[in-house]
């Protein structure tokens, strides 16, 4: 079970950042909803056309032919894949190292809570944040693409797409978790945490270019969201598994290393 008072306290903590991220998700998605015209895509072509390489390396170069395969190509190939992580990583660095970093880790420990209920909180927490932006975010497309495009929108095939990302985002949060769980300071964490994720959307960028570089595929766990893959009706069952594993793997050995460790307080 987790700490309540925990959580509601990181919750008043960590509100603002969320609202932050949440407002940039809105202001992007309704835009590029809004921008959508159903008889023509010839801006957002041009713009491939005229950047093909970078248009690639953002996983943007899909073919669109309808609502759903735009907005999966030009809003999940960068703004709502990316923006989520950046937001976990922040998080990653405030529900643990932070405390230890600051010396308040003690606090927490004198709290009648083990150690053990201390990251299962803060790993709940994680993992609850991710999956407020994404429902939220997913539902403002929704509903804006039913109000200014009815019925154009292939609602089961996004919501397919927002599962796989969830579980992309579960696996991302649990090694920032477990980079949090092993680290001493904040500058530590972020090397790990920011900068496993950062390196794997960059293997993933190169990869996407495709020719001599599409080898680096198989050492990101990006490659396990292909939008365009599941938009067309793919199985997503073994990509699931696969983030699924990682994120319990990450979560599980951060909260057995916390609870065993040595801190500094």
């Amino acid at each position: 079970m987790i700490s309540l008072t925990l959580f509601k306290k990181e919750i008043k903590s960590n509100y603002k950042i969320i609202f932050i991220f949440l407002a940039i998700l809105t202001l992007y998605s309704t835009s590029i909803v809004f921008m959508y015209d159903p008889s023509t895509t010839s801006a957002f072509e041009e713009m491939a056309k005229s950047m093909p390489e970078m248009m690639k390396a953002f996983g943007m170069a899909a073919a669109v032919t309808n609502i759903t395969e735009y907005i999966a190509n030009y809003l999940y190939g960068f703004i709502v894949l990316m923006f989520p992580i950046i937001c976990t990583i922040i998080l990653g660095n405030k529900l643990i190292v932070s405390y230890v970093d600051k010396g308040s880790m003690a606090y927490l420990l004198g709290t009648p809570n083990k150690r053990t209920k201390i990251a299962l909180t803060q790993s709940v927490f994680m993992m609850v944040s991710s999956a407020v932006l994404l429902i939220y975010t997913s539902g403002l497309i929704i509903i804006l693409s039913n109000i200014m495009h009815p019925n154009l929108l292939d609602t089961k095939s996004f919501i397919l797409l927002n599962i796989v990302l969830w579980f992309l985002q579960l696996a991302v949060s649990g090694i920032c978790f477990f980079a949090s769980c092993i680290s001493n300071n904040s500058k530590l964490y972020f090397m790990i945490g920011a900068g496993v994720p950062i390196m794997f959307y960059l293997l993933q960028a190169l990869a996407n270019m495709g020719d001599k570089l599409e080898w680096l595929k198989y050492f990101t766990l990006f490659t396990l969201f292909n939008p365009s893959d599941i938009i067309s009706g793919k199985g997503i069952a073994p990509e699931i598994i696969a983030l699924a594993a990682v994120a319990i793997a990450f979560y599980a050995i951060g909260i057995y290393i916390f609870s065993k460790r040595d801190l500094s307080l």
